[in-house]
């Protein structure tokens, strides 16, 4: 995939996460929240170059960003999205925990995004 595609499905896995938390079905909206975020993190990574073949590496790309920008956000909207992906597997989010947590990986997909167009 190309940058452009990463960021597309990035949005395209946020909106159809806002349809499945609407429709009920929790845990295939967790995943997609994560998959928009890993996806928007995947475009930054390569624009600039950086390795963002696995797991690791999204979360390293994640981290670097905090510490060049002091945006909080990059770290805090990763930490999220992580737990979104990890509730898939193991479902043990909270209703008020998904409820707090969504609208940080929006923001961190968006923030993401808008740093593709600063670089």
């Amino acid at each position: 995939m190309m940058i452009q595609e990463h960021r597309q499905t990035a949005l395209d896995f946020l909106m159809v996460s806002d349809t499945e938390f609407a429709a009920g079905d929790t845990m295939q909206a967790c995943e997609k929240l994560w998959g928009a975020a890993s996806h928007a993190v995947m475009a930054v990574c390569q624009q600039r170059e950086c390795p963002y073949g696995n797991h690791r590496n999204l979360k390293v790309a994640a981290r670097q960003l905090t510490e060049e920008t002091g945006e909080a956000i990059f770290r805090e909207g990763f930490g999220a999205a992580e737990k979104f992906h990890a509730n898939y597997y193991h479902g043990f989010l909270e209703d008020f925990q998904i409820s707090d947590d969504r609208p940080i990986v929006h923001e961190f997909v968006h923030k993401l995004l808008d740093y593709l167009g600063r670089e």
